[in-house]
Protein backbone atom coordinates (compact mmCIF):
# COMPACT_ATOMS: atom_id res chain seq x y z
CA UNK A 1 0.00 0.00 0.00
CA UNK A 2 1.24 3.06 -0.62
CA UNK A 3 2.89 5.74 2.07
CA UNK A 4 0.54 8.52 1.01
CA UNK A 5 -2.44 6.21 2.53
CA UNK A 6 -0.95 6.46 5.74
CA UNK A 7 -2.79 9.34 7.85
CA UNK A 8 -1.66 8.82 11.05
CA UNK A 9 1.11 6.24 12.74
CA UNK A 10 2.75 6.25 15.83
CA UNK A 11 3.53 3.00 18.22
CA UNK A 12 0.22 1.74 19.01
CA UNK A 13 -2.04 3.09 15.72
CA UNK A 14 -1.96 3.30 12.12
CA UNK A 15 -4.72 4.67 10.36
CA UNK A 16 -4.97 4.22 6.51
CA UNK A 17 -7.13 5.69 4.26
CA UNK A 18 -8.57 2.72 2.84
CA UNK A 19 -9.64 2.75 -0.99
CA UNK A 20 -13.03 1.96 -1.83
CA UNK A 21 -13.38 -2.11 -3.65
CA UNK A 22 -11.03 -3.27 -0.89
CA UNK A 23 -12.08 -5.43 1.68
CA UNK A 24 -10.72 -5.41 4.95
CA UNK A 25 -11.49 -9.61 5.40
CA UNK A 26 -10.57 -11.83 3.08
CA UNK A 27 -13.03 -12.87 0.28
CA UNK A 28 -14.22 -16.15 -0.42
CA UNK A 29 -13.12 -15.72 -3.84
CA UNK A 30 -9.62 -15.16 -2.91
CA UNK A 31 -9.42 -12.01 -4.39
CA UNK A 32 -7.46 -9.27 -2.83
CA UNK A 33 -8.04 -7.50 0.72
CA UNK A 34 -6.81 -5.70 3.16
CA UNK A 35 -4.34 -8.60 4.22
CA UNK A 36 -2.18 -8.90 1.20
CA UNK A 37 -0.99 -4.91 2.22
CA UNK A 38 -0.39 -5.72 5.99
CA UNK A 39 3.46 -6.04 5.14
CA UNK A 40 4.08 -3.08 3.58
CA UNK A 41 2.49 -1.47 7.05
CA UNK A 42 4.90 -2.65 9.55
CA UNK A 43 7.40 0.24 9.35
CA UNK A 44 10.00 -1.52 11.39
CA UNK A 45 7.83 -3.70 13.51
CA UNK A 46 7.97 -7.16 12.90
CA UNK A 47 4.09 -7.56 13.79
CA UNK A 48 1.72 -7.28 11.28
CA UNK A 49 -1.19 -4.26 12.05
CA UNK A 50 -4.64 -5.14 12.95
CA UNK A 51 -7.39 -3.91 11.94
CA UNK A 52 -9.61 -2.52 14.57
CA UNK A 53 -13.03 -1.81 13.46
CA UNK A 54 -14.15 -2.73 9.55
CA UNK A 55 -15.44 -0.64 6.56
CA UNK A 56 -17.70 -2.39 3.92
CA UNK A 57 -15.68 -3.33 0.88
CA UNK A 58 -16.89 -0.26 -1.19
CA UNK A 59 -16.59 2.08 1.42
CA UNK A 60 -13.50 4.39 1.54
CA UNK A 61 -11.39 6.32 4.20
CA UNK A 62 -10.07 6.24 7.78
CA UNK A 63 -9.28 2.27 9.05
CA UNK A 64 -8.08 1.82 12.02
CA UNK A 65 -5.44 -0.87 12.76
CA UNK A 66 -3.15 -1.66 15.48
CA UNK A 67 0.54 -2.15 16.38
CA UNK A 68 0.52 -4.16 19.19
CA UNK A 69 -1.97 -6.65 21.52
CA UNK A 70 -2.02 -4.36 24.38
CA UNK A 71 -3.52 -1.01 22.14
CA UNK A 72 -5.68 -3.59 20.14
CA UNK A 73 -7.48 -4.29 23.38
CA UNK A 74 -7.68 -0.54 24.32
CA UNK A 75 -8.87 0.25 21.01
CA UNK A 76 -11.40 -2.56 20.76
CA UNK A 77 -12.92 -1.18 24.22
CA UNK A 78 -13.17 2.63 23.26
CA UNK A 79 -15.29 1.43 20.42
CA UNK A 80 -17.48 -0.60 22.68
CA UNK A 81 -17.83 2.37 24.71
CA UNK A 82 -18.82 4.63 21.88
CA UNK A 83 -16.15 6.72 22.87
CA UNK A 84 -14.77 6.76 19.39
CA UNK A 85 -15.78 9.47 16.87
CA UNK A 86 -16.47 9.00 13.40
CA UNK A 87 -17.42 11.28 10.29
CA UNK A 88 -18.44 10.14 7.46
CA UNK A 89 -19.66 11.69 4.21
CA UNK A 90 -22.22 10.80 1.54
CA UNK A 91 -23.96 11.26 -1.35
CA UNK A 92 -27.41 10.55 -1.16
CA UNK A 93 -29.54 9.82 -4.17
CA UNK A 94 -32.35 12.20 -3.44
CA UNK A 95 -32.56 15.17 -0.83
CA UNK A 96 -33.56 14.46 2.93
CA UNK A 97 -36.41 16.66 4.21
CA UNK A 98 -34.66 18.93 6.53
CA UNK A 99 -30.94 20.11 7.33
CA UNK A 100 -30.00 18.06 10.33
CA UNK A 101 -31.28 15.48 13.02
CA UNK A 102 -30.67 12.31 14.55
CA UNK A 103 -31.85 8.93 12.98
CA UNK A 104 -32.90 6.72 16.04
CA UNK A 105 -34.08 3.75 14.20
CA UNK A 106 -33.02 0.29 15.74
CA UNK A 107 -31.46 -2.64 13.38
CA UNK A 108 -32.02 -6.00 12.84
CA UNK A 109 -30.53 -8.71 10.46
CA UNK A 110 -32.38 -11.04 8.13
CA UNK A 111 -31.80 -13.38 5.65
CA UNK A 112 -33.12 -15.93 3.00
CA UNK A 113 -31.73 -18.30 0.90
CA UNK A 114 -32.87 -16.54 -2.25
CA UNK A 115 -31.43 -13.39 -1.32
CA UNK A 116 -28.90 -13.93 1.47
CA UNK A 117 -28.43 -11.70 4.21
CA UNK A 118 -29.74 -7.59 4.97
CA UNK A 119 -30.01 -5.37 7.23
CA UNK A 120 -33.53 -4.10 7.96
CA UNK A 121 -35.30 -1.09 10.34
CA UNK A 122 -37.08 -3.23 12.98
CA UNK A 123 -38.37 -1.82 16.70
CA UNK A 124 -36.93 -5.49 18.24
CA UNK A 125 -33.51 -4.88 17.02
CA UNK A 126 -30.65 -2.93 18.48
CA UNK A 127 -30.50 0.37 19.24
CA UNK A 128 -29.25 2.47 16.25
CA UNK A 129 -28.44 6.57 16.32
CA UNK A 130 -27.22 8.70 13.79
CA UNK A 131 -26.31 12.14 13.46
CA UNK A 132 -26.94 14.14 9.70
CA UNK A 133 -26.33 17.46 8.30
CA UNK A 134 -27.29 18.13 5.23
CA UNK A 135 -24.03 19.95 3.38
CA UNK A 136 -24.60 20.71 -0.42
CA UNK A 137 -27.59 19.48 -2.64
CA UNK A 138 -27.50 19.19 -6.69
CA UNK A 139 -29.18 17.67 -9.34
CA UNK A 140 -31.93 15.75 -7.71
CA UNK A 141 -28.73 14.22 -5.10
CA UNK A 142 -27.51 15.59 -1.93
CA UNK A 143 -23.90 15.61 0.40
CA UNK A 144 -24.40 14.60 3.90
CA UNK A 145 -22.42 14.22 6.72
CA UNK A 146 -23.11 11.22 9.02
CA UNK A 147 -21.76 11.22 12.75
CA UNK A 148 -23.08 7.82 14.10
CA UNK A 149 -23.45 6.89 17.58
CA UNK A 150 -23.14 3.72 17.64
CA UNK A 151 -21.64 0.77 15.57
CA UNK A 152 -24.01 -1.15 13.78
CA UNK A 153 -23.48 -2.92 10.39
CA UNK A 154 -24.64 -1.32 7.59
CA UNK A 155 -25.83 1.44 9.58
CA UNK A 156 -25.11 4.59 7.74
CA UNK A 157 -26.67 2.52 4.57
CA UNK A 158 -29.85 1.58 6.10
CA UNK A 159 -30.35 4.67 8.13
CA UNK A 160 -30.02 6.79 4.84
CA UNK A 161 -32.49 4.59 2.85
CA UNK A 162 -35.13 4.25 5.72
CA UNK A 163 -34.30 7.12 8.08
CA UNK A 164 -34.14 10.03 5.41
CA UNK A 165 -35.50 8.31 2.25
CA UNK A 166 -32.59 8.34 0.24
CA UNK A 167 -30.14 5.50 0.01
CA UNK A 168 -26.40 6.06 -0.87
CA UNK A 169 -25.76 6.91 -4.62
CA UNK A 170 -24.59 3.32 -5.69
CA UNK A 171 -25.68 0.90 -2.88
CA UNK A 172 -25.99 -2.19 -4.67
CA UNK A 173 -28.21 -3.65 -1.59
CA UNK A 174 -30.24 -0.56 -0.44
CA UNK A 175 -30.82 1.84 -3.58
CA UNK A 176 -29.52 1.28 -6.99
CA UNK A 177 -25.91 0.28 -7.69
CA UNK A 178 -23.68 2.10 -10.54
CA UNK A 179 -20.35 1.37 -11.83
CA UNK A 180 -18.79 3.59 -9.92
CA UNK A 181 -18.96 2.38 -6.94
CA UNK A 182 -20.90 3.29 -3.62
CA UNK A 183 -20.46 7.22 -2.46
CA UNK A 184 -19.49 6.46 1.56
CA UNK A 185 -16.51 7.98 3.00
CA UNK A 186 -15.35 7.94 6.35
CA UNK A 187 -13.89 10.78 6.48
CA UNK A 188 -13.08 11.34 10.17
CA UNK A 189 -11.62 9.24 13.10
CA UNK A 190 -10.74 10.61 16.76
CA UNK A 191 -9.86 7.90 19.20
CA UNK A 192 -9.03 9.33 23.27
CA UNK A 193 -6.52 7.33 24.85
CA UNK A 194 -5.65 7.91 28.51
CA UNK A 195 -2.25 10.16 29.24
CA UNK A 196 -1.43 10.06 25.46
CA UNK A 197 -2.62 12.52 22.48
CA UNK A 198 -6.19 11.38 20.79
CA UNK A 199 -5.39 9.16 17.75
CA UNK A 200 -7.26 11.66 15.06
CA UNK A 201 -7.03 11.55 11.27
CA UNK A 202 -8.77 13.00 8.38
CA UNK A 203 -9.40 11.21 4.93
CA UNK A 204 -9.43 13.79 1.53
CA UNK A 205 -12.57 13.40 -0.30
CA UNK A 206 -12.42 11.39 -3.10
CA UNK A 207 -12.55 11.68 -6.15
CA UNK A 208 -15.81 9.99 -7.59
CA UNK A 209 -17.43 12.48 -5.22
CA UNK A 210 -16.64 15.37 -7.72
CA UNK A 211 -17.92 13.15 -10.08
CA UNK A 212 -20.88 12.63 -8.99
CA UNK A 213 -22.66 15.56 -8.32
CA UNK A 214 -23.77 17.10 -11.18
Amino acid sequence: MHPDRVLFLDGEALVIDKPAGLPVNPPRDGSLSLENHLQSLTFGFRRLPRAVHRLDRDTSGCLLLSRNDRAHARFQRAFEAGAVEKRYLAILDGVPDGEEGVIDLPLAKVSSPQSGWRIVADPKGKVARTRWRLLETRGGRSLVEFRPETGRTHQIRVHAATGLGAAVLGDPVYGRAMREGMMLHAAGLRIPRDGKPPVEAEAPTPERFADAMP
